[in-house]
Formats: structure tokens, sequence, C-alpha cells
């Protein structure tokens, strides 16, 4: 996606800094076809000069305007260039006939330059839109309301451009209840979108036909483990993540969870309480049953109605401002009252932001569900 302004094409930005420099990259030919005409009138005929900056104009242009205004920059800057030289009654001169071949150069030189980089722009294009549908079917986005349940989910890629890495989320309607997963895969790049993309297969298998949410933390540690030993040797998979399983019956107004080394979620309720889903015991991550076994523990919690459950990856917990503080999503949210799962999400990724300046190191996922 391109940003324009007008019909002329400029490069993306995001701050108020970019966002200035590309005003003035857009208006710095015109400025100096401008400057240059207005110089023409006034600077003696024997001064040469004037030729560097009808040659600038036309180079700034080509990598940020369409072709038709490139164009017109061009031909304003070469009628300029004959101009001088026939106010200098020496058009058939060495040295206009050099200043008139220079900028006929100049000028194929900036077509050439606005093609490639055009293409370039429409390749990239090209690029984000397969990365963009890659999102959608690795890490599809929940329906809103799911078996009576309000359902919201947030994702940002902490890579610039990027819409998927190492975080992940997934939400099934099963027999036993609502289940619900939130991890982060260690380490960024394909293979981690690789290992994100077993665990969601793993988890709507294993959500379907297991009766125990423990055990569906069992079977996604096996399938992380047999992928890791079947790509070793072959190309790179990251072999671990943490998770956080929760599963929601549908009408005893409790909740599950279950913990593999991965932050732990909250509770917000109806009346501003805020709970933090915490144990001294601790599980290894997805991945890692090599190292030990930790049987994972289930806990039980009141869910009551109006009550929201809100899940993210450390994204949240270790975003950190210029000294070097911790976010504190318990000490942001005490008290506060939301009455839908968005509203709450929205004020979280909002709050982080604010405490990092805007300089978030790492992928940002979150999922929330209230019973209404």
């Amino acid at each position: 996606m391109y940003i324009s302004a007008g019909d002329q094409l400029l490069a993306p930005g995001g701050s108020r800094w970019v966002g200035l420099a590309r005003v003035l990259v857009w208006l710095a030919p015109w400025v100096l076809l401008a400057g240059a005409v207005s110089l023409e009138a006034t600077v003696p005929a024997r001064y040469s000069g004037l030729l560097a900056i009808f040659v600038a104009a036309p180079l700034i242009a080509a990598p940020f305007y369409r072709m038709r205004y490139v164009m017109i920059v061009n031909a304003i800057a070469l009628i300029g260039v004959a101009a001088r030289n026939a106010e200098r009654m020496s058009v058939g001169s060495s040295n206009a006939i050099t200043q008139i071949s220079t900028s006929f150069a100049v000028a194929l030189l900036t077509v050439l330059i606005n093609r490639v980089v055009h293409r370039g722009y429409t390749l990239l294009g090209s690029a984000r839109e397969i990365a963009f549908a890659a999102q959608r079917a690795v890490l599809p986005e929940p329906a809103e309301r799911i078996a009576g349940l309000e359902v919201a989910a947030h994702y940002e890629a902490a890579q610039a451009g990027a819409f998927i890495g190492g975080d992940l989320y997934a939400v099934q309607d099963t027999r036993w209840g609502v289940r619900v997963l939130v991890g982060d895969v260690r380490g960024k790049g394909m293979s981690a979108v690789a290992a994100v993309a077993v665990l969601i297969g793993a988890f709507r298998e294993a959500a379907e036909q297991t009766s125990s949410l423990e055990t569906v933390a069992q079977r996604l540690d096996r399938a992380l483990a047999r992928e890791a030993a079947m790509r070793r040797g072959e190309e790179a998979f990251e072999e671990f993540a943490t998770a956080v399983f929760a599963e929601i019956p549908h009408d005893d107004g409790t909740i599950r969870i279950v913990n593999r080394g991965h932050p732990w979620p909250l509770i917000a309720y109806a009346d501003g309480a805020l709970q933090e889903v915490a144990t001294e015991d601790g599980s290894l991550p997805l991945g890692m049953s090599e190292l030990g076994v930790w049987p994972p523990q289930s806990q039980t919690l009141a869910f009551p109605q109006g009550a929201i459950l809100l899940m993210f990856t450390d994204g949240v917990t270790e975003a950190r401002d210029a000294q070097g503080v911790f976010f504190d999503p318990v000490a942001s949210l005490s008290g506060r009252v939301f009455d839908a799962p968005g509203r709450l999400l929205s004020v979280v990724v909002e709050e982080v932001r604010r405490h990092t300046a805007g300089a978030g190191e790492d992928d940002l996922a979150l999922l929330a569900v209230r019973r209404p």
C-alpha cells in the first residue's frame, strides 16, 4: 500500500516526522524548479550553475511521483535549460550542447528510475497481500460470538510491515465448552510461523477429541516435539512455545485454566475487580518435555456474567518504557469496568503504546472472552 499526495506516490510512514519529510519530498521538485526559473531572470548569463538545479528536480521526483508528473518536471527542466542557453546566444556552442544533452540523459534516467521503483512498489504490494492472506489462513480472526460468549482478538507483529510472527491464538467450541489458546513461539521469522501453524492445527484437533484440558496441552506438546524432530537437520524450526489454555463450560459459570510457562491471564469482573490467575505451581513450555515432567494442573475459577477473560503474550508484560520499567497490566486495569471485550483490548493496546512511546520490540497478541 502506498501513501499518496494528490496523484503523487510517496513512501509510507507512521510518525509525524516521517509525514513532514514526505511533504517536503513532494514539494522539493517544484520548489527547485520555481527557484531556478526565478534565478534565470536575475543571474548573469555567464553563470552555468543553474543546470544542477534543473537536473536535481527530476531526479528527486523520479522515485516518488507518477510517470506523468515526472514527465512534466522533466519538460519544465528541459525548457529551462534550453531557454538559459538561448539567452546566452550560444545554443550551438559545445557548452550549450553539453548542458542540453545532460538534461536529456537525466530525463531518460528518471524515466528508468520511475519504472524500476514503481515495479518494486507493485511487487511489495503483492507480497503484502500474500502475507495478509497467509495470516488469515494461519491465524484467522475469531468470530465475535461463539457459543453465546463475546470474543475479541488483537494481533501486532513487532517486525515493521509484517502481518504475522510467533504469537498465536485460537478459539474452539466443543462439547466440553469453549476452549481458548494463546501462545508465543520462541523466535521470529518463517520458522516461528511454521510452529504457529503446527500448534493451531493440533489445538483444533485435540480440543474436539479430548475431554481433559491438561491432555489438550500435552497433545500440543507432542505435536511440537514431533515436528521439531522431523525437521531437525533439514531446516530451522522453533522447538518450544509458551501457552495458556482456558475452558469455559457452557452453563456452569466457571472457567478452567492450564498454563505452560506463559504469562498468567487476568479476569476482569463486572464490578471492576481484577483477578490475576496465578499459582506457585509451574509447568514447562510446550516442546520441552524431554527436560522433565511437570504435569500441568488446571485451576477452576468463578466466571460469572459480565466477567471478561484477558489472555495475552509477553509483548504486553515485557513492554518497557524509556527507563526500562515493565508495563503492569494489573495496575493499569484495576478498578476499571469494561462492557465489551473489544473495548478492553483497545485500552490495553493503547496503554502499552503509551508506556513504550510506540517503540515496542515484541509481537503483541491479546484475546478477550466475555460471558454476557
